[in-house]
């Protein structure tokens, strides 16, 4: 039974120090990817352009916007924004509405028309059912 126990134990710690060096390795292979001009997003949701490195004291100058720029550390930058595929169509989006409810009203020829009349009776019928 101790046997057991320490096997599991050895395997858990072997686990942890593997998905470490993996993490690592992956953050690594992120960071020799920075150079100027590269779209990259940060760990707190800030999108911009690389501007500059300083890799002595680990400082990535980011413009978020023209103009405006971000002095964030190198680990906060945890992802390069990748440009959207320019292949696809877009989706076509009509100038009005109209078009979208006739499709619904052709699709349900048998739907029961209701005055609004009619419309206020049954609901406030819906709410004497309790009583």
């Amino acid at each position: 039974m101790t046997i057991l126990l320490f096997a599991m134990l050895g395997l858990f710690i072997f686990m942890m120090f593997r998905r470490n060096k993996k993490t690592q390795q992956q953050q690594a292979k992120l960071q020799s990817q920075f150079e100027p001009g590269v779209e990259v997003m940060t760990s707190f949701g800030l999108f911009g352009r690389i501007v500059s490195i300083d890799d002595a004291e680990n400082k990535v100058v980011l413009e978020l916007s023209p103009g405006h720029l971000a002095t964030v550390h190198r680990q906060a930058v945890t992802k390069i924004v990748e440009p959207p595929v320019a292949d696809e169509e877009p989706t076509a989006v009509p100038d009005d509405a109209s078009s979208l409810t006739a499709q619904e009203t052709d699709a349900t020829p048998n739907a029961v028309v209701e005055t609004p009349d009619e419309a206020g009776k049954r609901l406030n019928d819906e709410g004497k059912k309790d009583i």
